[in-house]
């Protein structure tokens, strides 16, 4: 009889035992998926742009006043895809942009209309081989030059247009020369740019 009860004690702290390391394996499972599926969350979010249209921009600066800083591109442009790919998804450089610009990516030949400033700009070129859009056009001056980056002041005033492709280190000291106000006293671009000491050593 003693013999029986013991065996049966046996069995029953077994199966809990059992039971405790599926759970303990369940739960270890659990916590893993849970971690990843945030490590992957935050790693999708770093370096990623905020990108808005023009139309939101000038909603958002009503709100709060900021700068505009608009990328011209198209879809056929390599450097506009290596910009996209090399700068923009810069973890610093996105974190610039957003914190301190109102970011716009604009497609230089884009079907759609854009409103700015109450004037709505229309895509008069299409079916041309490079249909450019009137805004992108009024932007640049008729410089259809790709990849370009454009600022405007807090008051939507435009500033300058920049053509070209810049690495994360080269597009830090434009932003910083733009948002720290040095172009109101130093137009000399290149001469900041030459001195600037940023955060971005590769």
């Amino acid at each position: 009889m003693i013999l029986n009860v013991k065996l049966m004690f046996c069995t029953f702290v077994f199966k809990i035992m059992n039971s405790m390391q599926i759970s303990l394996k369940l739960f270890t499972l659990i916590a893993l998926m849970v971690g990843f599926t945030s490590f992957s969350a935050v790693r999708a979010s770093d370096g990623e742009v905020n990108w808005m249209t023009m139309e939101e921009a000038q909603e958002k600066i009503r709100e709060e006043p900021r700068m505009v800083f608009v990328n011209v591109y198209t879809d056929w442009c390599g450097w506009c895809r290596r910009l996209k790919n090399d700068t923009y998804s810069h973890p610093v450089i996105a974190e610039y942009l957003n914190n301190n610009f109102y970011p716009v990516n604009l497609n230089a030949e884009q079907k759609e209309p854009i409103e700015f400033r109450g004037v709505t700009y229309e895509n008069e070129n299409l079916g041309e081989r490079r249909p450019a859009h009137s805004f992108a056009i009024a932007l640049l001056q008729g410089q259809m030059s790709y990849p370009s980056v454009i600022f405007f002041d807090e008051n939507l005033n435009l500033l300058t247009a920049i053509p070209g492709f810049r690495p994360p280190e080269g597009m830090e000291a434009v932003l910083a020369f733009f948002n720290e106000g040095v172009y109101k006293e130093d137009s000399n671009l290149d001469a900041f740019m030459s001195e600037f000491e940023g955060t971005i050593t590769e």
